[in-house]
């Protein structure tokens, strides 16, 4: 542990030690001194640890908000308290951020900026946000890094890698969890939550993907104002979907904005490979003109093509109440640990599935469910891929979204209902020029070799010279093992019937003699004894 880091590991440590975790906050070959006694009567909550992160600075809050993605590594009350963090801090100088500002586009702020408010409208640990109006008269959002914030991150970063690198050698926890492996993720999640070019590259491709959804909407990156350090995006103006009053609520039409915005996501999910992840309803505004606005695409996530068939098949099950088709699916998507036990967690994975299944559908959370499954996997000895668990945690905050919307549409229902669609969607994609030309194709090459393999065919069947080789099992290893077990047998009869010939030959007096017994009879004992020794080495260091 280099000499620098010591200081934020003894943070670390402490924060370990109260939740439990003594085997991580004292890992062999380092000194974190003396460490406050656990108070077993009083043991922390979940919305302790949240507030422990805050506390502890930037870094640990975008962990802690990484983490109400893994159902996992926690469990469900932690991943909601986690998920709730509140990432606000003190706003920096107004000189920082007009330094910044002037150095990322190569121009002081008076002449990018017609207007540049002083007063953030929002800060949190990483950025803040300031108001502005561009020299054309467009209304803007300006987001700022914080000077100094990406060295700390990475600093941080270098702790946990050396922890986790740690904690794999010298205990179970890190070899199972793989530690490494899960901060080597977090340091890929935060470093680029750091770059605002990616996050404007982000926002354009959501624009694209949800252009046929016209209530929602998605600001657009201001071209030759981005940097990876500022953010100019247009300025959206509405009110959060947690602040709405009821008065609003009454001229709202609810339900046509909370089924487009579940159509929405599940489309991104399930087609595009690529979804806004964080949709808390800090991050999605009721504009004036009432529609849904998606904000902040630090946290997205991506899904491979393979997965996104699995993962529909999967919320199919869960939608429908098949508990069993649910669990062979989470065991199929995920992998196996040593300890598994099928029959126990398929019988978890049936009660789960049911109890939400009896519960009333307009009750359902679809998102709690996945979480659920998750949490049960990882229990049962099936390690699940973190998309599974992202999955589920989007969908847990999507559905608090649509109830805010529309308090009387029925989530479970219309989920089904969307599945469905873009069960037909899929299929329609699929069927793309390219794809039918390769089956066409390969439907001409089969033609065309046909007549020729069938004559070939009849030509050894009427010949009575038809053979099928079969490569089911190595026939020369097996053959080896055959003469292995020969050998041993013969060997074994043949030390036998030494030490039966020189039992009966004790009687048989000679004229010479071995430790006082008959010579001839020593000598056959002997050699039994030597091809005993010598067989049982030869099985010992030799055989599999």
């Amino acid at each position: 542990m280099r000499a620098e880091h010591l200081k934020r590991y003894r943070e670390i440590a402490a924060l370990l030690w109260k939740y439990g975790r003594s085997d991580l906050a004292r890992l062999p070959g380092l000194d974190v001194g003396s460490l406050p006694e656990a108070d077993a009567a009083q043991s922390p909550q979940a919305e302790e640890l949240a507030a422990d992160l805050e506390r502890m600075g930037a870094t640990f809050i975008k962990v802690g908000q990484l983490l109400s993605t893994r159902a996992d590594l926690l469990p469900l009350p932690y991943l909601q308290a986690l998920s709730r963090l509140q990432d606000r801090v003190e706003p920096f100088a107004f000189a920082d951020v007009e330094r910044i500002v002037s150095a990322e586009l190569g121009v002081r702020l008076s002449k990018a900026f017609g207007e540049f408010e002083t007063t953030p409208m929002a800060s949190a640990s990483l950025a803040q946000v300031h108001r502005a109006v561009l020299r054309d008269g467009r209304e803007v959002a300006v987001k700022v890094q914080r000077p100094g914030i990406r060295e700390e991150v990475v600093g941080d970063l270098e702790v946990f890698a050396e922890l986790a690198e740690l904690a794999e050698k010298h205990t179970e926890v890190g070899r199972t969890y793989q530690l490494a492996a899960l901060v080597e993720e977090f340091r890929h999640s935060l470093l680029r939550e750091l770059d605002y070019l990616r996050e404007a590259s982000h926002l354009q491709l959501l624009r694209r993907n949800l252009a046929e959804f016209d209530r929602l909407v998605v600001p657009a990156p201001i071209e030759g104002y981005t940097t990876s350090r500022v953010l100019t995006m247009e300025r959206v103006h509405g009110t959060k979907i947690d602040k709405l009053s009821s008065v609003v609520r009454t001229d709202l039409d609810g339900y046509q904005l909370g089924d487009q915005l579940l159509a929405a996501y599940l489309r991104q999910i399930l087609v595009d490979g690529f979804f806004h992840a964080d949709p808390h309803p800090g991050n999605v505004l009721l504009t004036h003109d009432h529609r849904v606005a998606l904000l902040d695409l630090g946290m997205v996530g991506h899904i491979a093509p393979s997965m996104q068939e699995q993962l529909l098949k999967l919320l199919l099950a869960v939608t429908d109440g098949h508990g069993d088709e649910a669990a062979d699916l989470v065991v199929r998507i995920g992998s196996r640990r040593d300890g598994f036990d099928p029959q126990r967690f398929r019988r978890r994975i049936t009660d789960l599935v049911a109890e939400h299944r009896e519960a009333p559908l307009a009750q359902l959370q679809v998102g709690r469910v996945v979480l659920e499954l998750v949490t049960h996997a990882n229990s049962a000895g099936v390690r699940v891929p973190p998309e599974l668990a992202l999955l589920g945690k989007t969908l847990l905050n999507l559905d608090q979204v649509v109830r805010s919307l529309a308090p009387d549409l029925d989530v479970n229902e219309a989920t089904r209902r969307h599945l469905g669609a873009l069960v037909r969607k899929r299929m329609w994609r699929a069927v793309t020029p390219a794809t039918v030309f390769r089956a066409l194709s390969e439907s001409k090459e089969l033609a065309e070799q046909l007549p020729s393999r069938l004559n070939r065919i009849l030509t050894h069947l009427a010949e009575n010279d038809l053979r099928v080789n079969v490569d089911a099992i190595d026939e020369t290893e097996l053959i080896k093992g055959f003469q292995k077990v020969a050998n041993r047998i013969s060997g074994g009869l043949l030390v036998a019937a030494l030490i039966i010939g020189a039992a009966l030959m004790m009687r048989v007096q000679t004229a010479f003699t071995l430790f006082g017994y008959p010579g001839l009879a020593m000598i056959f004992f002997l050699l039994a004894a030597a091809g005993g020794c010598a067989m049982l080495w030869a099985i010992l260091t030799g055989d599999r």
